[in-house]
């Protein structure tokens, strides 16, 4: 599988990571067969958080990792921490939280629960998942040396955070934040969208982010795409769904040609932008994470790029 070189560093993984939000869902072999999958297709990189699952995903990962094939030493693990889940409001996967809170303490702790629920001894990257508006960047910038002081974490960054909000913590840190998580997929393209429409009064000509794409592009900060194959906020898939049949035809024909999956075309087309981008899959069934990584040795042309994202519902002003 094709390699992203991490935030621009010789930090270097597959295009591909498995995100395990969902894992606390499977049985201890069920999850071990997913991870296994995952790497036996050139998968390395594993994606958490502390909240998944409420820290069951973590403590099932722990598990799967014991009887599964794959060593510790063979995976990047990455996980994420800052929100205080609300377990009223919350259910089984999805949580949500009830606020946020980047305090060196909580931080700190944060790593040491995820370090004791998935049984590993370091994290290859800590994001900030979501950002806090009560947060003082000092705190952060300690709980971060004392992390990596302490071998605890290796890399840092952040999730769905603006570039203003990046500046303004990484001013503070003396670690470079290498990572952003954003949600990305051809349904969900408006840092793509506003970035044709410059000069237009049309919808789509809102920037809603600060030019978050040109930003990671210029920073070298590597882009993780979560739901590649949502649309909405988790309304649904768009691959095999009759509300996108022009989308799905396209997805078709490409398949058919490169002899892959709509899944594949459709991580293709994320990996074919040059924002050195890194698909998260979030499904643990194996058959379609094989499928779905098959795409990151898929070149799509520029044509056939923007015939997607045309068929997306798309257009050129």
């Amino acid at each position: 599988m094709k390699q992203r070189n991490i935030g621009g560093t010789n930090f270097k993984a597959s295009a591909v990571a498995l995100g395990i939000m969902r894992m606390e869902a499977l049985s201890a072999e069920d999850a071990a067969k997913a991870l296994d999958s995952a790497y036996d297709a050139g998968i390395n990189y594993i994606d958490s958080a502390d909240i998944y699952g409420m820290g069951n995903s973590e403590k099932v990962f722990k598990q799967a990792l014991a009887k599964s094939s794959v060593k510790r030493d063979q995976l990047y693990i990455q996980s994420k921490g800052g929100i205080i889940f609300d377990p009223a409001r919350s259910h089984g996967s999805f949580v949500f939280g009830q606020r946020y809170d980047f305090s060196k303490q909580h931080l700190i702790e944060s790593v040491d629960g995820i370090l004791e629920r998935m049984g590993i001894d370091y994290l290859d990257a800590f994001l900030l998942h979501r950002p806090d508006p009560l947060m003082e960047p000092e705190e952060i910038a300690a709980a971060f040396d004392e992390l990596q002081a302490s071998g605890k974490v290796r890399h840092f960054g952040v999730s769905n955070f603006n570039p203003e909000q990046i500046e303004m913590v990484q001013a503070a840190t003396s670690q470079r934040l290498l990572i952003n998580q954003l949600q990305f997929s051809i349904m969900h393209s408006g840092m793509i969208d506003e970035g044709l429409h410059v000069n237009m009064t049309d919808d789509r000509s809102v920037m809603h982010d600060g030019g978050l794409l040109e930003y990671s592009r210029r920073k070298h900060m590597t882009v993780q795409t979560w739901s590649p194959f949502q649309y909405g906020f988790f309304d649904g898939t768009f691959i095999n769904n009759d509300k996108f049949k022009e989308l799905n035809d396209k997805l078709q024909e490409l398949a058919d040609k490169y002899g892959v999956s709509k899944n594949a075309i459709a991580t293709a087309w994320i990996l074919r932008h040059p924002a050195n981008m890194q698909v998260l899959l979030g499904t643990m069934t194996p058959a379609h994470i094989v499928d779905s990584a098959m795409g990151a040795d898929v070149d799509l042309t520029k044509q056939e790029w923007y015939d997607v994202y045309f068929a997306a519902g798309n257009d050129l002003p």
